[in-house]
């Protein structure tokens, strides 16, 4: 059997799930030469997360555990207080943070973390929310642990998005328990979650009336996912996800819906080896699109009122492993084309759209850059 790394075909099922166009080529952009990174400030060490307030500030979650204020490219507190208490372990801390659909009335801030608080050893994802006063954080309640802790160090997840009800969906990676977690709706893990902004779980969640499921699960079958982002032209919840060795993939988030992890992967065992020698089946969503090899894809952003010709509706994934930002063009759900953009800026852990109409990026051990025009 052919290795699962060296597949490149296109699949069209009949079945609920939704067309993939991957993996396509990754090319060089045309406007490439016409973007640099501009460095915004060099103190931040992981920079994981990044809110923007509206008064033109920046909140940074630093993996480590502290949340950084921005004004102005300076750093005016490298200790934001009130937040989350975070457990540092592997590829768990501090992880992401974002704004309130309504932010500028009621002040909500809500930050995923990893916990060790609750059953068993070790830690698991977290959400949270507290009250922005302007200078730091009150009224700080975790609105959702996952449980139990393990001690396992990698697939914390975690991202956070809204949507125009202002429910709250955030992800979960499968801990590493990738044969029990991400099929199994009566555990964590693996999973993307839908809250009402309070916590209290919707009653239209998929698994409300199944026996003893999580009920806050949205979707399941996610392996790690790092990506989340709201399409502001459809509302739909997008979200990529970490693959093994190949397979990382880029999904449209439905209710009820499995995306297949381990069942189906276009991934391979770390060091070779097939993990199932499935791609699609019945009833498991495939991906938008995926990436063969991997890219080790970590934030996304949904370029809006931006000031880049022509990108607006583009979807924007850093790449931890090669360095750079890959521009999605989207047409129809699709993506039709895929570009580098920002090459050998560094192991992108975000990418957000800011204030000012320019995406910002998060690199580790370099800071927090934005791309502008020469």
């Amino acid at each position: 059997m052919k290795p699962l790394f060296a597949l490149a075909i296109f699949f069209t099922l009949s079945c609920d799930a939704q067309t993939t166009s991957g993996p396509l080529e990754i090319t060089e952009s045309t406007q490439a030469s016409d973007l640099v990174p501009e460095l915004v400030t060099d103190e931040l060490s992981n920079p994981w997360g990044m809110a923007f307030l509206p008064d033109g500030k920046i909140l940074v979650t630093e993996k480590a555990g502290t949340i950084v204020l921005i004004e102005n490219g300076k750093v005016i507190n490298k200790e934001v207080s009130g937040g989350p208490q975070s457990t540092t372990r592997g590829q768990g801390g501090l992880l992401d943070i974002e704004l309130h659909p309504d932010f500028e009335s009621n002040k909500w801030v809500y930050f995923t973390f990893a916990s060790a608080e609750g059953e068993g050893d070790g830690a698991m994802t977290a959400l949270s929310r507290a009250k922005w006063n302007g200078s730091s954080f009150d009224n700080h309640e975790v609105l959702y642990k996952g449980s139990p802790n393990t001690r396992a160090g990698q697939h914390f997840g975690s991202r956070i998005a809204f949507d125009a009800q202002n429910h709250v969906y955030f992800s979960i990676g499968d801990r590493g328990n990738r044969d029990v977690n991400p099929q199994d709706i009566t555990r964590d893990g693996g999973k993307v979650y839908r809250l009402n902004d309070d916590g209290s779980i919707p009653s239209d969640n998929p698994f409300v009336n199944t026996a003893n499921a999580k009920t806050a699960i949205y979707s399941y079958g996610h392996r790690n996912p790092q990506g989340l982002a709201t399409n502001p032209a459809t509302g739909d919840i997008w979200e990529h996800e970490h693959g093994p060795q190949g397979g990382d993939e880029v999904n449209i988030i439905g209710k009820g819906k499995n995306y297949g992890w381990p069942v189906i992967t276009y991934g391979e065992n770390y060091g070779g080896g097939a993990i199932t020698d499935k791609t699609a089946m019945e009833g498991m969503q495939q991906p938008v699109t995926y990436w063969v090899p991997s890219i080790a894809p970590c934030g996304m952003a949904f370029v809006q009122n931006a000031k880049y010709a022509g990108w607006d509706g583009d979807l924007i994934v850093g790449s931890l492993k090669f360095s750079y930002l890959v521009r999605c063009v989207i047409e129809n759900d699709k993506v039709v084309r895929q570009e580098k953009i920002a090459e050998g800026i560094g192991r992108v852990r975000n990418v957000e759209m800011g204030n000012d109409g320019y995406l910002y990026v998060g690199v580790e051990g370099k800071g927090l850059y934005r791309l502008v025009q020469k």
